[in-house]
């Protein structure tokens, strides 16, 4: 068992224990345990992706995958964006897509940006600037699918990583 201490903008918070365990199997089988729950988070997904590029979508569940530190759904997101040509430049520079903006249109950063505060709610909720941004390049629907993905692929981070899913074993 380790302790760290986590840093938040210029904050530290209170310590977080982590757990590692040479275990390497999830503790539950959440789509077997809860059917009806995956079945509806699975729907969600789906309705949620309708209408976006699928390339802005892979996107959004990799930067809050690396957000949430969800190796699970990193892997399995970036393995998919492969699969669909993403390139390997743009995949390496999600994670700091700050200091790379030249790698991703203004509509993606209006996304990313967007994420980021969605997956981050708790430190500052969304600033009117970045709600503004993403709704200056996506209309309501969009946007509202936009903001549906984005609580979606933190709902899965959450499932993987509480369940303790290892990363590159997804049976897709």
């Amino acid at each position: 068992m380790t302790t760290t201490q986590i840093k938040t903008n210029d904050r530290t918070t209170t310590p977080a224990t982590t757990v590692r365990s040479n275990k390497h199997t999830a503790r539950l089988d959440f789509a077997k345990s809860a059917p009806k729950v995956f079945r509806a988070v699975i729907g969600l997904d789906a309705a949620a992706r309708a209408g976006l590029d699928p390339t802005l979508v892979e996107l959004v569940q990799i930067r809050a995958s690396h957000l949430n530190r969800c190796a699970y759904c990193l892997h399995m997101h970036t393995t998919d964006a492969r699969k669909a040509g993403e390139s390997e430049d743009r995949l390496h520079m999600v994670a700091v897509w700050h200091e790379a903006d030249h790698f991703f249109t203004e509509r993606e950063q209006a996304a990313l940006a967007l994420t980021d505060a969605v997956t981050r709610i708790g430190d500052a909720g969304v600033p009117d600037e970045v709600y503004d941004r993403a709704a200056a390049h996506f209309d309501e629907e969009e946007l509202a699918h936009l903001l549906a993905l984005i609580l979606t692929i933190n709902n899965w981070n959450r499932i993987a990583l509480s369940t303790a899913k290892r990363a590159g074993t997804d049976e897709r």
